[in-house]
């Protein structure tokens, strides 16, 4: 396959976007709540349709994979 025949960069990203926004879509129909993470408090939700949210989980690690591989090197 030739590097002409491949769907550019911003094609994906869009395609990667539109799939996640149809995932949601799907589960607000099939009222499934849809977990959710806010970045600001660093918190794991379940969100339900009507907004409601349930906590499950906080965030364990705060730095990057690759801090934590240098630190044990």
């Amino acid at each position: 396959m030739k590097r002409g025949d491949y769907i550019s960069d911003d094609a994906v990203v869009k395609r990667a976007n539109a799939a996640v926004w149809l995932e949601l879509e799907k589960k607000k129909v099939l009222d499934i709540p849809v977990v959710v993470y806010d970045s600001g408090t660093q918190t794991i939700y379940h969100e339900a349709n009507d907004g409601t949210r349930v906590e499950i989980g906080k965030r364990m690690r705060k730095e990057r994979y690759s801090e934590r591989v240098a630190k044990k090197a």
